[in-house]
């Protein structure tokens, strides 16, 4: 869909404008709002509001047609809900039924003339440029088809394909940077949500090594990847030992978008990839064992925020991190009990193979000291626990508690909230960590069923010493099963908006 600003002054009525279609929004108690007002001169609005032709509750809809006094040929009226309720899921339902409707009409255009500007006197925290990066967002995932390995592509009528956002002269600046962010983010989200659903058989670590090397070549991004040999080098025993049992070449990558100053510590981003998880030698269990393809959706996430951030052109140094790997069965799998010394030079006794994550995270942990960075965010599917603890809504985050680390935890929590894609801090705490006790190591991978979300993270605490860091677990909100089944793309929207208001902040002193 072709997404664009057209500019409207205040000398210019909205009725004059030519298009296949103009949408504007009405409320539950019968009043039009500014826009649908002033396309109302002939009272047919009015007359549709009064017969009950629409509600006026969210997502209601009528279309009409040639309404005298009003150029675009057809009027498409969006319920908006009580007149000063309005709230984000009203104005999203809206624009989803404004995408469903447009993809089934005639016509070469559309022009979407809801009442963002005023929506900040309605909704505390929102305005017109988060109004059109949600709405560009909304529409660009309800054309999303996961269909790249069907031999009949899903068939679509037509459609209205050119959609533009109706704003104030006075407000263009502002409209266009939205609509740039708002791309940036749908492109990143995109990217991420096909390497979520394509099968471990087609995105292998080498799958996902080749996207960030043609991220690189695109967007003239450093990229570095790590083979067995270097990283056997490197001492990186935990990760490999994830690795011993699989067919497929692990790789580790790194991906640069340096666009900060030189001197500028960089924010590193490090996600899990493992490319399919079957448990190792502790197996799953077959029931949707299937879904388990999507356990690189912290790798797929980090290279959704890079092409974000690199399209967006973003002033600031970023690198992604990505141990990328399979988990699975054979005779040279690394069994429970086993004992691996990472890179740190801690040892670790494997007492579950299925807690692979964090044997791949550790490892990644350690290797990005040597950027020396202002601080670094590992994104993982890493426990089902976190699933029982926070459900699908919110992804959870952990940081320990101290003023530089609560500072980084209330930038991640404030980029969630202002993007939907939202996260929940949990606790991170000494008394934790002890069960994570060995009698035959320094520590276990596992630290019993109790608080499971909450050991990982303090596991991969351990090897966050010499920075600040945070853990994004995303088990819960990077995948949808049932008949939505397939991967959503979190927290690109997070980690990109965080960044970008890492770019914007000033410089210390």
């Amino acid at each position: 869909m072709d997404l664009s600003i057209k500019t409207n002054d205040a000398k210019t009525s909205i009725a004059s404008l030519k298009s296949g279609c103009i949408v504007v929004g009405v409320y539950e108690n019968k009043k039009l709002s500014p826009q649908a007002h002033a396309l109302n001169k002939s009272g047919e609005i009015t007359i549709s509001l009064k017969s009950g032709d629409i509600s006026g509750k969210p997502g209601s809809s009528l279309l009409l047609r040639n309404i005298a006094g009003v150029t675009a040929e057809r009027v498409l009226l969006i319920g908006l809900g009580q007149d000063g309720e309005l709230s984000d899921k009203a104005i999203s339902m809206a624009v989803l039924c404004v995408a469903r409707i447009l993809s089934t009409l005639g016509g070469n255009d559309a022009v979407l003339a809801l009442p963002f500007d005023g929506i900040a006197k309605q909704i505390p925290e929102r305005d017109l440029s988060w109004a059109i990066r949600n709405s560009i967002l909304v529409l660009r995932e309800n054309g999303y088809r996961s269909d790249a390995l069907k031999s009949k592509k899903e068939t679509t009528s037509g459609g209205i394909k050119k959609v533009a956002f109706l704003v104030a002269s006075t407000r263009t600046a502002m409209a266009k940077e939205a609509l740039a962010h708002g791309l940036a983010l749908a492109n990143g989200i995109e990217l991420t949500k096909d390497l979520g659903n394509l099968p471990g058989n087609v995105c292998t670590p080498t799958y996902l090594a080749d996207t960030a090397k043609k991220l690189a070549k695109e967007f003239k991004l450093s990229i570095e990847v790590l083979d067995r040999k270097q990283l056997e080098a490197l001492k990186m025993g935990s990760f490999l030992s994830v690795a011993h049992g699989g067919g497929e070449a692990p790789k580790f990558i790194i991906i640069k978008h340096l666009g900060g100053k030189v001197k500028d510590a960089p924010i590193v981003l490090v996600g899990k990839g493992i490319t399919f998880d079957t448990g190792g030698i502790s197996l799953k269990g077959g029931s949707g064992m299937d879904e388990m393809k999507y356990d690189m959706c912290g790798a797929g996430s980090v290279l959704g925020t890079i092409r974000a951030i690199a399209e967006l052109r973003l002033k600031l140094n970023v690198i992604g991190v990505i141990p990328a790997t399979e988990n699975m069965p054979s005779s040279t799998a690394t069994k429970p009990g086993d004992i691996v010394t990472s890179m740190s030079g801690q040892t670790i006794e494997i007492l579950n193979t299925d807690a692979e994550g964090r044997l791949v995270l550790c490892d990644a942990l350690t290797y990005v000291e040597r950027f020396k960075p202002a601080a670094v965010i590992d994104i993982a599917t890493l426990t089902g626990a976190c699933v029982t603890s926070l459900g699908h809504h919110n992804s959870g985050l952990f940081t320990r508690h101290d003023n530089a680390h609560d500072e980084l935890a209330n930038e991640l929590l404030s980029a969630g909230k202002a993007t939907g894609d939202t996260a929940w801090r949990m606790p991170i705490e000494d008394s934790y960590q002890e069960q994570l006790e060995s009698n035959f190591a320094d520590m276990a991978n596992i630290g019993g069923p109790a608080g499971g979300s909450i050991t990982a993270a303090c596991f991969l605490e351990r090897y966050t010493k010499k920075y600040i860091w945070a853990h994004l677990d995303i088990a819960g909100t990077a995948w949808k099963s049932g008949v939505a089944k397939g991967a959503t793309g979190r927290p690109v929207a997070l980690l990109t908006t965080f960044l970008i208001n890492r770019a914007e902040r000033p410089a210390s002193k």
